[in-house]
């Protein structure tokens, strides 16, 4: 370090000002790029890892108030192979087959259905208690589908 200074000592005072000012800029420097830089942006990610995990927590609320309303409306009662028939018939599909398939399930077949159309029948019939328990669908290629359903009342 004696080495150091004892050079800076020779210099004149204008060259010794102008060092004094580089190494400065050079500090200034390395902190702005090694600090700042990286704080800041670890603050900027973390602020948008939040911001995502806020949505995700009020989309699954959301989900489970929907679940939760869904549970507390009492079960189906009556005839669910007439429910079905019905809430089809409201809903503009024609089932090819609609048939009871042990207590508390029917087994539906829909020749052909727009797939948007048939999501939203089967959402509500869900929100009436009556519950998909397994669905094979199958693209006709010209935008519908047909659909084999086994549909059970909810709590069967």
């Amino acid at each position: 370090m004696s080495g150091v200074r004892a050079w800076f000592a020779t210099r004149s005072l204008r060259e010794r000002r102008l060092l004094l000012v580089a190494a400065a800029l050079a500090a200034l420097t390395l902190l702005w790029g090694g600090i700042v830089l990286p704080v800041r942006d670890a603050l900027s990610s973390a602020r948008e890892r939040h911001a995502d995990a806020v949505d995700r927590l009020g989309a699954t609320i959301a989900r489970v108030d929907r679940l939760n309303a869904v549970r507390r409306r009492p079960p189906v009662t009556g005839d669910l192979t007439e429910i079905v028939r019905a809430e089809a018939a409201d809903a503009g599909f024609a089932l090819a087959t609609a048939d009871a398939d042990g207590a508390g399930r029917v087994r539906a077949t829909i020749q052909s259905a727009r797939p948007g159309a048939l999501a939203g029948w089967l959402a509500r019939l869900e929100s009436r208690g009556v519950l998909v328990d397994a669905a094979t669908l199958t693209d006709h290629g010209d935008r519908t589908v047909g659909a084999v359903l086994l549909l059970k009342a909810r709590g069967a």
